[in-house]
This record gives structure tokens, C-alpha cells and sequence, in this order.
């Protein structure tokens, strides 16, 4: 990319590899900089015990990395389309106002990179529009996770949430694996198996099918999507690390508050648990040649004989919570 000969905005009158303070009665070394190449960026100075947050967040036409400048270690941003020079500074301003709010440098750091990050998941369109039973599942799976941070606490529990990101299995854990499937409590007692592998064996891990039962009705008292989705947050606001897990993830599921209709409640029933062994009534690999993406029903009533009684702390305290102590 050409060298940008002439910017204005905070970046009038610096040249390359220069930097000037962005407020100078500032909490935190944000600094104001010209890139070696003269794009514009904007760049927090970290001490030397400071740890790199990651993963970082992906924007078109701006590049966000840690680099060493002038001897210390500095989280960075930088546009690379000088077109969006604007919508550039707005976006730093916003990460600065962001990371100004913390109680110290690791925290200001940990808000900078949420504030970005929330930026990429602005800018990259629109999610899909949320259908009934994509809610009603997003309040199954928190429902679920809820449950784990008591068990687990908020970073082990977060960080085992697959299910925003399409994989077989919606909470992986050391040793243990569940499905977390919502329905309707009047609904005929089946469930929906999406794929071949949603419950094929784990090697040296169990496997259980959590079905939660979520109703749904509008006009009526109770929690909407947001309530469901708020009081889930509130369990990650003491951890830093397991905060930013959070944002990410609710980030990559179907949530999307402007789509949330506040007057229709979600109400949490009843729970059952199944073991999937041999025997559980399920299709899973291989399947006959040519056949691919399959979906079927499963009847509840004829797993019955795998529903298990365990308590959630009980069986899983054990084996999940020492690991990484």
C-alpha cells in the first residue's frame, strides 16, 4: 500500500513513527501513531507483566496485532484503507473509552479487545433472523451453562460452550460431552437429531442428551431472550478472561439483540438426562454410501431406560473441576 502523505483527524502533523498521547490526563498509555509505513493507528503501551489477549479480532482494512515499540510491548491498531479514516477514528476513540473504564492496565487491555471486538461483529453484516426454535434453544444451552458455572465456576464453564460455533456436541468437557436439546413441554415426547455425529461416541469420554423443556408465550410475565441472555452475563463479570470467552461466544450464536421481541416471556421447565450407550436409540457413522447430512426424531419414551438421576455437580465434580488446577 502507497504511503498516506497527508491525514488529518488526531493524526495531523505526525509523521511516521511518531505517536502523541490521546489524552494526556489519561489512566492508560494510549498513544495516537503513524506506522512505520504512515497509515494511521492507535497503539495502548503495556507493562512488562501485562498478558497479550487473544484470539484478537479480525476487521476488514484494519489490522490489530501486539508489537514492540521503542523497547515496550503495545497492543495495536491500524487502518490500511485510507477511505474509512472516519469510521477509523470513531472506532479507536470507542476502544480508548472502553479501556479508559478499567480498574488497571490488564483490565484496560482485556476492555480494549472486547470493545474491538464487538466492532468485527458489527461490521461483518447482520446475523439471521432468530426463528422460535433457534431461541428456544439459546435459553436451553444457558440454561445449561448457568448450571456449569455453579459447578465449575465461569471460565472452565464458558469456555466448554461449543454450541455457537455449529460443532457436534454444545458443551465439551474433559471427560464428558452433552447435547443440550429444548422443547415445547406439550410437544409429542421426541426430539430432533440434526446430524450423524450429534451423538456419536466420544473415545474415553461420556456422552449425555440434556433435554430441557422451554416454553413461549407473549404478553405474560417472566424473562424474555435478553433477561435470559443478562443474567447469564452477570455470572462472567468478576472474571475478566471468562468475560471476554463470553462476549465471543455470545457473539457467534444467533443472539441478536435488536431482533429480541420484549414482550414474549421464555419459561424454564422440566429437565431430563440421558446417557448415550450402547443401545440408545440413535444413527451415528458410518452411513451407507452416497448419504450424507442426515436428520431424524428420536422418541423419549424409548429412552427411558438410559435417563440417569445424577446430579449435575455429582457427576461431573470429580473428573472436571481438578483438571488444570
Amino acid at each position: 500500500m502507497a504511503p498516506m502523505k497527508t491525514i488529518e483527524g488526531p493524526w495531523a502533523n505526525l509523521s511516521e513513527n511518531q505517536a502523541r498521547r490521546v489524552d494526556g490526563k489519561g489512566r492508560f498509555d494510549f498513544f495516537w501513531v503513524r506506522m512505520p509505513d504512515s497509515s494511521p493507528g492507535l497503539i495502548l503501551r503495556l507493562a512488562a507483566i501485562t498478558e497479550e489477549v487473544r484470539p484478537l479480532p479480525k476487521l476488514k482494512h484494519v489490522g490489530i496485532f501486539y508489537r514492540v515499540v521503542e523497547g515496550s510491548n503495545c497492543w495495536c491498531i491500524a487502518l490500511s484503507e485510507p477511505k474509512h479514516l472516519d469510521l477509523f477514528e470513531t472506532l479507536c476513540r470507542d476502544v480508548v473509552s472502553a479501556g479508559e473504564q478499567a480498574a488497571d492496565l490488564q483490565s484496560a487491555v482485556n476492555r480494549a479487545v472486547r470493545r474491538a471486538m464487538r466492532w468485527h461483529h458489527l461490521l461483518r453484516g447482520g446475523k439471521q433472523e432468530m426463528r422460535l426454535e433457534v431461541q428456544r434453544g439459546l435459553v436451553g444451552e444457558l440454561a445449561f451453562l448457568r448450571e456449569l458455572v455453579n459447578v465449575l465456576g465461569p471460565a472452565k464453564a464458558v469456555e466448554a460452550w461449543k454450541g455457537p460455533f455449529g460443532t457436534a456436541k454444545d458443551f465439551e468437557l474433559p471427560g464428558f460431552y452433552f447435547e443440550v436439546k429444548a422443547r415445547r413441554s406439550a410437544a409429542h415426547s421426541k426430539i430432533r437429531i440434526s446430524s450423524e455425529a450429534q451423538l456419536m461416541d466420544i473415545d474415553d469420554a461420556r456422552l449425555f442428551l440434556r433435554v430441557q423443556d422451554v416454553d413461549t408465550s407473549l404478553g405474560a410475565t417472566g424473562n424474555n431472550l435478553k433477561d435470559h441472555v443478562d443474567r447469564t452475563a452477570t455470572l462472567f463479570e468478576n472474571d475478566m478472561a471468562a468475560l471476554n470467552v463470553w462476549e465471543q461466544r455470545l457473539a457467534e450464536s444467533p443472539y441478536d439483540e435488536d431482533a429480541v421481541q420484549f414482550e414474549r416471556g421464555w419459561h424454564l421447565g422440566g429437565v431430563r438426562l440421558f446417557e448415550v450407550v450402547e443401545g440408545f436409540p440413535r444413527i451415528v457413522p458410518p452411513l451407507p454410501p452416497g448419504t450424507e447430512e442426515l436428520a431424524y426424531s428420536i422418541r423419549l419414551d424409548a429412552c427411558a431406560q438410559f435417563e440417569t438421576g445424577f446430579d449435575l455437580n455429582d457427576l461431573i465434580m470429580g473428573d472436571v473441576r481438578n483438571v488444570g488446577a
